[in-house]
């Protein structure tokens, strides 16, 4: 629900400090009777507390880095207090929503957020030197013998979930990625699924 901002701003108000916030900060935070939206920042003072863990909340701004093909990628972050852990998180945004390429980083409640955010840095940079596909008059490709990416999914037109994927930075459809497979007929193949702060 949006609250004392314009619909389709891409801000809300946040209801704890009450300051604009982007739509892609907020949490709904609370209970299944009771909850409320708020910003990141509220959220993890409320659970700081919650857990009497010394932490303070770190806003990173965003960052532009390049990949393989010098296509510009700009990343914003999101840091979240989970109890005892932390969770740092890099993402693109398309249309006020995270899309593309996303990166998660994982340290103890107390960690040094710029020792995490360097790690998490040096990931991304891993992954933007390296391509999975190809393109050949207009049609994408497997480059080489795998592919690393992350599980999506989206809705078809009658209105049910079915899986996608984002690979390199790209949004590739179920039907898409199986027309890559076909081309590798009667090969072996391992799937292996990773948890989103494991290194692929």
């Amino acid at each position: 629900m949006k609250t004392a901002l314009e619909e389709g701003t891409g801000m809300t108000l946040c209801e704890g400090c009450q300051k604009p916030t982007p739509d892609h900060d907020l949490v709904h935070y609370g209970s299944a009777d009771s909850f409320r939206t708020l910003c990141l920042r509220c959220v993890n003072q409320d659970m700081a507390e919650r857990c009497d863990v010394d932490f303070e909340h770190v806003q990173f701004e965003p960052i532009t880095m390049t990949d393989h093909a010098e296509a510009v990628h700009e990343f914003h972050f999101s840091t979240r207090l989970l109890g005892d852990i932390c969770s740092l998180e890099a993402f693109e945004l398309r249309g006020g929503s995270r899309s593309g390429y996303q990166f998660q980083a994982i340290g103890d409640a107390e960690a040094d957020l710029w020792e995490l955010m360097a790690k998490l840095i040096e990931r991304i940079r891993r992954a933007l030197s390296v391509s999975y596909l190809c393109e050949d008059r207009g049609e994408l490709y497997i480059a080489g013998q795998s592919v690393s990416g992350r599980i999506s999914c989206e809705m078809d037109g009658d209105g049910f979930f079915s899986p996608a994927l984002i690979v390199d930075g790209r949004d590739i459809s179920w039907e898409e990625f199986g027309r890559m497979l076909s081309t590798f007929e009667g090969w072996q193949f391992k799937l292996q699924i990773l948890d989103p702060s494991d290194a692929a």
